[in-house]
């Protein structure tokens, strides 16, 4: 068994729920039975599903505490490539405040609590008892780590983990109420009156694959759901057939993936304006 696959199975039997990661400190692609979401996702992500594949697909939700799913043959080539292993906070009931700058770390030193910490390669992870909303990028240089989210192991850390205080809860509430994008209204076409996406296969297919591309991202999480969203209003911004549950679907996709409320509502009023809606 490689290194990783030992860790991962010594954190298992601790009840930390774990996945591989490769190069890039990314999860492993989905498998082709998981792409666009075909499966209907898993029962433990947003948009809860039934997928019960034995490879490590879907990003954290992948992660499993499970020693016969870590050593099993679905998992065996993931293990041989892996470069770190990951664990998902929120499944042992904690949050990771993820400081990737000298200037982030010396920030967190004069605005929060002490609590364990673990030092990474540009500067450090605070780990706090409790779980919350994940969110990239809420201070410069400052991510938080906790449900629907993963964090690289590096080890136990050092000093007494302490509960998790509102300052860090703060940082995730100013932009977390929920925002219910504008459904697009321009009249439907086609024969008939019928718009010829609104055939359940095309329009879900359409869907799945912009949400799939949006988890899939692996950097500039920013320009991928502009250009995520600016291909959905070109494929069906003219024709009416989006409605506010389809926009909310790509916005709860973004949303997981750290994007702000605020971003993913100017990112689709930005888009908007581009295709002249």
């Amino acid at each position: 068994m490689s290194d990783h696959l030992n860790t991962a199975l010594e954190l298992a039997e601790a009840g930390v729920p774990v996945l591989p990661l490769r190069a890039g400190k990314l999860p492993f692609g989905n498998c082709r039975a998981c792409a666009g979401s075909a499966c209907g996702d898993r029962p433990n992500m947003l948009a809860a599903g039934p997928c019960r594949c034995p490879a490590p697909c879907h990003g954290w939700a992948a992660a499993t505490t499970d020693p016969r799913t870590l050593a099993s043959p679905a998992w065996a080539a993931a293990w041989r490539q892996a470069a770190a292993v990951a664990y998902h906070p929120a499944g042992t009931l904690l949050t990771v405040v993820d400081l990737d700058s000298p200037a982030a770390v010396a920030w967190a030193r004069q605005s929060l609590p002490p609590t364990r910490t673990v030092p990474t390669t540009r500067g450090e992870h605070w780990i706090y008892r409790g779980t919350m909303q994940s969110s990239n990028g809420v201070r410069p240089g400052v991510d938080i780590k906790s449900r629907m989210s993963y964090a690289r192991w590096l080890g136990p850390g050092t000093g007494t983990m302490t509960d998790l205080p509102d300052a860090v809860r703060a940082l995730v509430a100013k932009d977390s109420a929920p925002v219910r994008p504008r459904a697009v209204t321009v009249p439907t076409g086609g024969a008939g009156g019928e718009c010829p996406h609104r055939t359940p296969v095309y329009l879900e297919r359409g869907i799945a694959m912009a949400e799939q591309r949006i988890t899939e991202a692996r950097e500039a999480i920013h320009a991928t759901v502009y250009r995520t969203f600016l291909a959905v209003l070109s494929a069906h911004g003219r024709c009416g057939c989006l409605t506010e549950a389809h926009v909310e679907r790509l916005f709860a996709a973004a949303q997981a993936k750290g994007e702000r409320p605020r971003h993913c509502t100017e990112a689709w009023t930005n888009a908007r304006i581009r295709l002249g809606l």
